[in-house]
C-alpha cells in the first residue's frame, strides 16, 4: 500500500516509534530511523522488511540538528510523505521541585520538535500529487494528552499542547492530501515505562509484576499494556485510503482508561 512512499520516524530505535516504522515498512514504506542507542539491530529488522532504511542521528531538541534530517531523508529519498513525530522523554516530581532543564527539555523534544518536523516537512507534502497534495503526519501523543495526572506537569502540557498542534495542522491543510493525526496510547511496556515500574518497585519494596499490576489498576481497566505493534498498525490505517478524511482526530488506545 505505502510501496514508494518515505516515511521519517522520530524516536525509532525502541519502543512505539520501531513498532509504527516496523507497520509501515511491512506496507512497503521506505524508512527513515531517528534515535539514540543501539541502532544496527533494529535497522536490520526493519530491512528484514524488504525496505530500504536511513537512520540520521538528529538531537530533536535542536531544530538545526531536526532541518539537517529532514534534508538528508530528502537527499536520501526524495522527499518524506509520511512524517511519525513520536520522540518523547519523561520526568516525574511535584511542580515545586520540577527541575527547570527537565521542564525544558521535555517541551524541547515532546513538543517543538514535532511543530519543527512539521513546518520543515509540509511544503513537499502540499507540492505533492500535481499540487493536490499528499502526506500523513501522525503525532504520538499520550493518554495525557487528554487527561492529566500528577507529577508529570511537564510531559501532560507538552502532550495537550501537541493534540492542538495536530487540530490547527488538520485544519490548515483540510482541503489538501495532507492530514494530520494524532495517537493517544495508554500504557505501553516502552523501555521508559520499564523505568517507571522499577521505580514503583523499589520506592514500595514490591517485585515489578506486583508493580505492574498496581499501574496498571490505577488507570487502564484492560489491565494490558497496549503493543507497539497495535499502535503502529494505527498509522497503517491513517496512511489508507481509509484514512483520507480522517483529520485532526487525537485517538486514544488506552484499554478503556478515557472510558471511565
Amino acid at each position: 500500500m505505502l510501496k514508494g512512499k518515505t516515511a521519517l520516524v522520530t524516536g525509532s530505535t525502541s519502543g512505539i516509534g520501531l513498532g509504527i516504522a516496523k507497520a509501515l515498512a511491512a506496507q512497503g514504506a521506505n524508512i527513515v530511523m531517528n534515535g539514540f542507542g543501539d541502532v544496527a539491530g533494529p535497522k536490520a529488522e526493519i530491512e528484514a522488511l524488504g525496505v530500504k532504511v536511513a537512520h540520521h542521528g538528529a538531537d530533536v531538541s535542536k531544530p538545526a540538528e531536526i532541518e539537517a534530517m529532514l534534508k538528508f531523508a530528502a537527499a536520501e529519498f526524495g522527499q518524506v510523505d509520511i512524517l511519525v513525530n513520536n520522540a518523547g522523554i519523561q520526568h516525574v516530581a511535584r511542580i515545586e521541585n520540577f527541575s527547570v532543564e527537565k521542564w525544558d527539555a521535555i517541551i524541547a523534544i515532546n513538543l517543538s520538535s514535532a511543530f519543527h518536523a512539521t513546518r520543515l516537512a509540509l511544503p513537499a507534502m502540499q507540492a505533492a500529487n500535481g499540487g493536490k497534495g499528499w502526506g500523513r503526519i501522525i503525532n504520538v501523543a499520550s493518554a495525557h494528552g487528554l487527561v492529566a495526572s500528577a507529577e508529570k506537569s511537564a510531559y501532560v502540557a507538552a502532550k495537550h499542547a501537541l493534540v492542538g498542534l495536530t487540530k490547527v495542522t488538520a485544519l490548515e491543510n483540510a482541503t489538501s492530501g495532507v492530514t494530520c493525526n494524532a495517537i493517544c496510547p495508554g500504557w505501553v511496556l516502552t523501555p521508559m515505562v520499564q523505568k517507571q515500574l522499577d521505580a514503583k518497585a523499589k520506592a514500595l519494596g514490591i517485585s515489578n509484576e506486583e508493580a505492574t499490576v498496581q499501574l496498571l489498576q490505577e488507570k487502564e481497566p484492560s489491565l494490558q499494556f497496549t503493543t507497539p505493534e497495535e499502535l503502529g498498525a494505527l498509522a497503517v490505517f491513517f496512511c489508507s485510503p481509509a484514512g483520507n478524511n480522517v483529520r485532526g482526530v487525537a485517538w486514544n488506545m488506552d484499554g478503556g482508561w478515557l472510558a471511565q
